[in-house]
């Protein structure tokens, strides 16, 4: 499946396409869950800090007690400075974590309850920061017996005479928060979902553009290797697979221009190679038969010589193109009797000039 290039460009592709859109899902959700959260736990601070400092400033040494006194003097009335706008709840507890005051648990009036068994929250599983050279205490999860779902909170210890007398604890849901989120990545997933099917298809077609031409190139060099040199490349567009096309084709151009050129230089060779040949076995053939005269046979055999000579420079001739064509041979340049190579070539006709009776004057 994988062993062409086009599977493996348009399988890359995807695969990067995957991991850019699963990057950006959690770049995007990463952000909006910092912001978000940042935010909230900014209100949670800044709510706690303020009911912390309003119940220091009562003087109370012991919470428990203070808060049970009746309503008109109860820290009850402090409580509105909350704004429940913010989504957030307040709970109120002793040193141990006994929650004293809680507007999770509605008073018959609407307000915060101080009334019953309100929980015990484990204060010792809350981790403490210093944000702005305050201490917090600050926790994010389940409070057990107080809440089941998953909240962030933000305590402030409440001191008399530098004494730990409670807590004041603001806790915020994150289930809305891990709901907009969802939201966020789903939406995010689903886009690049279609975003991906649509650069697929594109890719597809780029690839395949670019693929096409290559498989174009492949089956005309199979062409090439079996001597078939008439066949050429459709060029499409002026890119880099074109001009691959146009320099391809130009290729094949000279190739079947250098295989035309051997198939003639090689009728060439035959041709000269037949003439001595031909020379020799016919004087041969008429000194053997007695058609050439006794007297005749010292200036034959001296024909024969030459062109026997002759067949020795052709092949001669032949290694030295062989040779020159590799590149292990230059010319070299030199004068010769170009009326003494005319005149040897006209003896070598000699008997095809007497079998048709003609006549020939060579003046050199």
């Amino acid at each position: 499946m994988f062993k062409s290039s086009f599977m493996k460009y348009l399988t890359a592709f995807v695969i990067i396409i995957l991991v850019s859109f699963f990057m950006l899902s959690g770049i995007i959700t990463s952000m909006i869950r910092s912001q978000v959260l940042s935010d909230k736990r900014n209100k949670l601070e800044l709510s706690a800090s303020i009911i912390a400092e309003r119940f220091e400033k009562t003087g109370a040494e012991n919470l428990e007690n203070y808060i049970g006194i009746p309503e008109g003097s109860s820290p009850v009335a402090l409580i509105p400075i909350v704004n429940l706008d913010y989504d957030f709840n307040v709970l109120i507890t002793g040193p141990d974590g006994k929650v004293l005051l809680s507007t999770l648990a509605k008073a018959d009036n609407g307000g915060p309850s101080v009334l019953g068994d309100l929980g015990y929250v484990n204060i010792n599983s809350f981790s403490t920061q210093q944000l702005e050279s305050g201490e917090y205490l600050t926790y994010t999860g389940k409070l057990i017996g107080i809440t089941d779902e998953n909240s962030i909170v933000y305590g402030k210890p409440i001191k008399t005479n530098g004494e730990v007398i409670g807590y004041a604890l603001s806790l915020a849901s994150t289930v809305k928060d891990d709901r907009l989120i969802n939201t966020t990545r789903r939406t995010v997933i689903n886009s690049s979902i279609w975003v991906m099917l649509a650069a697929v298809i594109a890719a597809y077609f780029i690839t395949d553009r670019i693929i096409h031409p290559l498989k174009n190139i492949t089956r005309v060099t199979k062409k090439f290797g079996k001597g078939d040199f008439s066949e050429r490349v459709e060029v499409y567009g002026k890119d880099e697979v074109a001009e691959l096309g146009h320099a391809f084709n130009n290729m094949a151009d000279s190739l079947d221009n250098l295989e035309k050129m051997r198939n003639s230089f090689l009728a060439n060779v035959s041709h000269d190679l037949r003439t001595p040949m031909t020379t020799i076995a016919g004087f041969i053939d008429g000194i053997t038969s007695g058609a050439i005269p006794k007297e005749q046979h010292e200036h034959y055999l001296g024909i024969i010589s030459q062109e026997v000579h002759r067949l020795s420079r052709l092949v001669s001739q032949l290694l030295d193109i062989s040779r020159l064509e590799s590149g292990d041979r230059k010319f070299v340049y030199s004068d010769f009797d170009i009326a003494e190579v005319a005149r040897l070539i006209i003896i070598s006709l000699g008997q095809r000039i007497d079998a048709k009776m003609l006549d020939v004057d060579f003046d050199t």
